[in-house]
């Protein structure tokens, strides 16, 4: 009796051993796993970029102290972040720098947000080099309802009276607005119709809208986020506008159309017209 009592002791004991030792080479396996896993999660390339500290909109001064570092993707860095201070400040740490568009905590400070060092936010920093500012005066139709803000695109249509009637002709495509009435800010709130828009051009489209302005009425459309389109000629009157135009021309061409035969008369020769047949 005690000889099976001891056998059972020794089989019990082996069978407690196993079980630890392959709950341990389970715990040490995830264990290996989850570092691992770290390992790789820490793997990712990053770099240290500049963001904002608290939230500043447009026309405020960004300084240093506005600012920090921090470690950010190198596969999602966005187009214009900054990474050092000197591209940052290039005029110094007591230069601070103009807002142009409103950057939230913790959001990164990207070239187009600001103006360049030195510069206050206005018309001139929203201007690239060769473009004036030009000013178009609009109402509740020809502005489409007041929905236009800075940072849109929109085409100029322009309507002028002729001898044969209203012509309609688009003159200008994605030209970016700069400016509703006095304001560049393109986050204001706007309770009213515009009274003016103001669009940045070359000098080229600044002389033909001067002209059509004076001369014609204007009238606004907004493009879409696709400004990259194909340049097209559109021009309506009000005879292609119903269709006459076609008609008329049919009408000519059958006209014109005139079938003869020559006939001899004695020593005369005669043209004689007889019905077109296919």
């Amino acid at each position: 009796m005690r000889a099976v009592f001891g056998l059972v002791l020794i089989v019990g004991v082996g069978l407690a051993g196993f079980a630890v030792y392959m709950a341990k080479g389970y715990i040490d396996g995830q264990r290996s796993a989850l570092a691992e896993a770290r390992a790789n999660s820490g793997s990712v390339d990053a770099i240290k970029i500049f963001v904002t500290k608290k939230s500043v909109k447009y026309g405020d001064e960004l300084t240093a102290e506005d600012v920090r570092l921090v470690m950010w993707p190198v596969s999602s860095i966005p187009e214009g972040a900054y990474t050092v201070p000197e591209e940052l400040f290039p005029q110094g740490f007591d230069k601070p720098r103009a807002v142009l568009r409103s950057i939230e905590p913790g959001e990164a400070i990207l070239l187009a947000k600001l103006t360049e060092p030195g510069q206050p936010a206005g018309l001139t920093a929203l201007l690239k080099p060769g473009q004036s500012a030009f000013t178009i005066e609009v109402n509740v139709s020809s502005g489409v309802s007041g929905f236009l803000r800075p940072g849109h695109h929109v085409d100029v249509y322009w309507t002028v009276r002729t001898d044969s009637g209203e012509v309609t002709k688009l003159l200008q495509t994605s030209l970016p607005l700069i400016a509703i009435d006095q304001s560049a800010n393109e986050e204001v709130k706007s309770s009213g119709i515009a009274k003016t828009v103001t669009v940045a051009v070359s000098s080229q489209q600044a002389a033909n809208l001067q002209q059509a302005q004076s001369t014609g009425k204007l009238a606004l459309a907004l493009v879409g986020s696709n400004k990259d389109r194909p340049e097209e000629t559109v021009e309506v009157n009000q005879r292609s506008l119903l269709g006459l135009a076609a008609v008329e021309e049919a009408v000519v061409e059958a006209e014109e159309k005139i079938c003869t035969i020559r006939t001899r008369r004695g020593a005369e020769v005669v043209q004689i017209e007889i019905p077109c047949t296919n």
